[in-house]
């Protein structure tokens, strides 16, 4: 939990899936598709792609504020790649799985390795996820 909360967004979602999902300020506004996938039409964006493409943004972040508290400078044409994919549980409903690959062009391996380590510490979404996925950051 933070200590204390400097943001804070609102989204409101109707027809779960295959429906419609805002945020409160207009910001993000889409209409939402099962993916073909998953038995759906497609064509439309998912809760999936939302969340790798939050999750990547974010991580991408954490990476930058470990490396600025080291003074270690991130290259401008760092990327973050998330993968999410979603199927079903052995339990019961639907689990994710998700990976990420870091790419730090021209940072040392050991120096790369301990930022994508460090970011995944302090990055919010890993934090969020701990316990309930594995998610192991690897170098691109």
């Amino acid at each position: 939990m933070p200590s204390k909360v400097v943001y804070r967004v609102s989204a409101t979602a109707t027809g779960g899936r295959d429906g419609h999902s805002k945020t409160e300020d207009g910001a993000v506004d889409v209409n939402l598709a099962v993916p073909k996938e998953m038995g759906g039409p497609g064509g439309g964006v998912n809760p999936e792609q939302l969340f790798a493409t939050g999750y990547a943004a974010c991580f991408l972040g954490a990476v930058k504020f470990y490396a600025g508290q080291k003074n270690v400078q991130v290259p401008d044409n760092a990327t973050v790649t998330v993968s999410v994919g979603i199927g079903p549980r052995e339990d019961l409903g639907f689990g994710l799985d998700v990976g990420i690959k870091v790419d730090l062009p021209g940072v040392d391996n050991d120096v790369a390795d301990d930022l994508i380590a460090g970011g995944h510490k302090v990055c919010p979404y890993s934090h969020a996820i701990s316990g309930t996925l594995n998610v192991t950051p690897v170098r691109a």
